[in-house]
């Protein structure tokens, strides 16, 4: 598929894309928006895939705090759409989680589609004048889940170097059991029947936790410790099994926030920033 794009070229600050398909899924076209420095390159690049429940979010909105110091650091992004819970539930209510089980479906294809965003960059890297061995993920809230499934499950030219993951839910069926989002009435009907195993045990296929492995990339977590909608504990637990295995992880908390770098950027809570920007420094600055 050939690239197309609309492209604004800006003196000293790099170029500017926006609504760029990158594939199609069934109806649903996807899209990017990006930002490549200017220079001949190739440059480190980095997907990013904003969250809201898998069912909402906005490639432009969500993730807005992380363009300027990506692109400061000289790093190429992209950031993408991708296929939501409410292609099947058209009025959503809540997150996947409260929507119901057949919204589980989409979390798989949405995985695809970060993987075919990985396949687009790399097949057009010299287009964009990025490195295709210096690719990094980065997802925030249900978008950590969809890259860190997208990195430890990578289909063909689907590899990665690095992981940054923001308050992700890890371990979707300990957060199922748990969460406030699940009505006490969803549990008691379902609770020793087909349909819990049933639910459970595709919540484990789609969980982090489960796939974790000793060759995957290395991963930085950074999560509030004061997340009410996705605990704290899902990073620790997620971080513990991949260093246990062999893997590379490390957790960076932000001490006494809630969930969402917005709410962070407005109650001026950027640490993380040059975290985050020495973690990606240290994994794509090298070549292969």
């Amino acid at each position: 598929m050939a690239a197309t794009s609309h492209a604004d070229t800006r003196p000293l600050s790099g170029t500017r894309y926006t609504d760029v398909e990158y594939g199609q899924a069934g109806a649903t076209t996807l899209l990017f928006d990006g930002y490549v420095p200017a220079g001949p390159g190739p440059f480190p690049a980095v997907i990013l895939v904003h969250g809201g429940g898998w069912v909402t979010g906005d490639k432009r909105v969500s993730v807005q705090p992380l363009f300027q110091p990506l692109a400061q650091a000289g790093f190429a992004w992209f950031s993408i759409t991708y296929r939501l819970a409410t292609d099947i539930h058209k009025k959503p209510q809540g997150d996947l989680l409260s929507n119901g089980a057949s919204s589980l479906l989409m979390l798989g294809t949405a995985v695809d589609d970060v993987r075919t965003a990985i396949r687009f960059i790399k097949q057009h890297a010299s287009e964009y004048r990025v490195d295709p061995t210096r690719i990094a993920l980065i997802g925030e809230s249900a978008g950590g889940q969809l890259v860190s499934m997208a990195a430890l499950r990578p289909a063909p030219d689907t590899e990665v170097r690095a992981v940054v993951a923001f308050y992700s839910p890890s371990d979707l069926a300990d957060l199922a059991k748990s969460s406030e989002r699940v009505p006490d009435s969803v549990r008691q009907a379902i609770q020793g029947t087909p349909w819990e195993g049933l639910l459970l045990g595709g919540l484990r296929e789609l969980s982090p936790v489960t796939w974790v492995r000793r060759d995957a990339p290395p991963f930085l977590l950074i999560h509030g410790t004061a997340d009410t909608l996705v605990p704290f504990g899902q990073s620790t637990e997620m971080c513990n099994k991949l260093n246990a295995v062999g893997g590379v992880c490390t957790v960076f908390p932000m001490r006494g926030v809630g969930h969402g770098v917005r709410w962070w950027e407005s109650d001026n809570r950027t640490e993380y920033k040059r975290v985050m920007i020495s973690f990606l420094e240290q994994q794509l600055n090298s070549r292969l």
